[in-house]
């Protein structure tokens, strides 16, 4: 199972980081245990595992330290005398023996060798889940990932044990794991002094009145934070969701080098970064499912869920809002990204362009050029449409914007379909934006 490889990837560089030489069960009890489920609130809450099932009258927050240890005896006497499944092996299937059962996932009819150290292997695994929002968690097979991961898991235990943070929720770990990664690595954000006010400016914790909760983060903020670790590389992932039904979407690969390129052409098109860096990031990136159905993760899945409704449409930017300024950084930013993907140089051609097509405009007397440019040219589903738009704009121009347009008109034609639809979009925002700065 995934778990246990991923939970041998960390004990494997956690050993040679700290120079120990723990067995799966001795980290097990030692480390994990310690951490997880030998205090009043649990980190992790597994169904029907030893940890959560209670004698009359037990509850979790009252339980000694005897019973504690006993649960923890009733799980080592689980992996030593019966055959795993999915309430003491995480990741496995479940008891069930006559059919597979719908809390399994990656179920497979071929007999398995299974050792006492893969159980133990699978709860550190599963400890290292980094939970995104849309119900899934990811699991990244690599050493430096479950190394900062694991930091994480201390300073999660340090805020439950804190009294001043009593309403503060257990059992979050998956939760806790993601929004952890998504700040340490963050380069500009992140402070070796952080305090809990920190991390609730950083809206990593939601605070009211009754309750503390871990607030779960998006993909695409983690995606970019994960790209600043490995700002060339790509990383398969394991994607899936652990609940009273599993879900099971498997290995995607994930492009992080699309993340570096997002900033890369951010810089160069507005200068430096000096935007709010949280919100835009935030404008990134299309619900995780449907991501990953595009068989992997990198600039296409990174595209703004915002964007879609202007894309074939006549609909634009108004700048009439303040969040469209920020909508127009982050849609030209991925635009642009798609389009040069190829290319060293990064141009600003598409808002020359837009320059050329206003001043067609405004040196009109009638509404029938604005008529033509929003409801024909920007409306355009097709590179046929767009070019006879361009045709009928041609007789009324001279000189070098004659020449600028019939050069578009001549570059679209080359265009594939998949370029036009981003072109089209790129040049219908710059529009817009020199339209308002007129």
């Amino acid at each position: 199972m995934i778990t246990t490889v991923v939970g041998r990837t960390f004990l494997e560089a956690y050993n040679k980081k700290y120079e120990s030489n723990k067995s799966p069960k001795e980290f097990f009890e030692e480390v994990y245990f310690e951490l997880f489920y030998n205090h009043s609130k649990y980190m992790q809450w597994i169904t029907n595992s030893p940890f959560v099932q209670m004698k009359s009258g037990q509850k979790p927050d009252t339980l000694t330290s005897d019973e504690r240890k006993e649960k923890l005896e009733n799980l080592f006497s689980k992996v030593e005398n019966e055959e795993p499944d999915g309430s003491f092996a995480l990741g496995f299937p479940a008891s069930e023996t006559k059919e597979y059962a719908s809390t399994s996932g990656l179920v497979s009819d071929v007999k398995l060798p299974t050792t006492s150290d893969d159980v133990y292997l699978s709860w550190i695994g599963s400890g290292l889940g980094i939970g995104v929002a849309g119900g899934f968690s990811i699991l990244f097979d690599d050493p430096e990932i479950t190394l900062k991961t694991f930091e994480g898991w201390q300073v999660y235990r340090k805020y439950l044990n804190d009294n001043s943070l009593s309403k503060l929720r257990g059992n979050q770990i998956n939760t806790w794991n993601g929004q952890w990664l998504t700040y340490s690595l963050d380069s500009e954000v992140f402070r070796e002094d952080f305090d809990f006010t920190d991390l609730q400016t950083q809206k990593i914790f939601e605070v009211n009145a009754t309750l503390i909760e871990a607030n779960t983060v998006n993909w695409s903020a983690l995606f970019f934070s994960l790209s600043q670790l490995y700002p060339k590389g790509e990383k398969t992932g394991y994607v899936y969701g652990f609940g009273q039904t599993n879900k099971t979407i498997g290995f995607i690969p994930f492009y992080l080098k699309s993340g570096s390129r997002i900033i890369e052409v951010y810089r160069q098109l507005f200068g430096s970064f000096d935007t709010d860096k949280k919100r835009f990031e935030a404008l990134f990136g299309m619900h995780i499912k449907r991501a990953c159905e595009l068989g992997s993760i990198g600039l296409q899945a990174l595209r703004p869920e915002g964007i879609t409704k202007y894309m074939g449409e006549s609909k634009n930017l108004s700048f009439s809002k303040p969040d469209d300024t920020l909508n127009y950084f982050a849609y030209k930013t991925w635009l642009t990204a798609m389009l040069t993907k190829n290319k060293e140089e990064i141009t600003n051609y598409t808002l020359e362009l837009a320059e050329t097509i206003l001043r067609y405009r405004n040196q009109g007397t009638k509404n029938d050029r604005k008529t033509l440019i929003d409801s024909k040219l920007f409306a355009s589903k097709t590179r046929r449409l767009f070019i006879e738009a361009l045709i009928e704009m041609i007789k009324d121009l001279e000189s070098k914007d004659l020449e600028i347009i019939k050069q578009l008109k001549d570059e679209v034609h080359l265009m594939t379909n998949e370029e036009f639809a981003y072109f089209c979009t790129l040049l219908k925002f710059d529009y817009a934006f020199v339209e308002k700065k007129s």
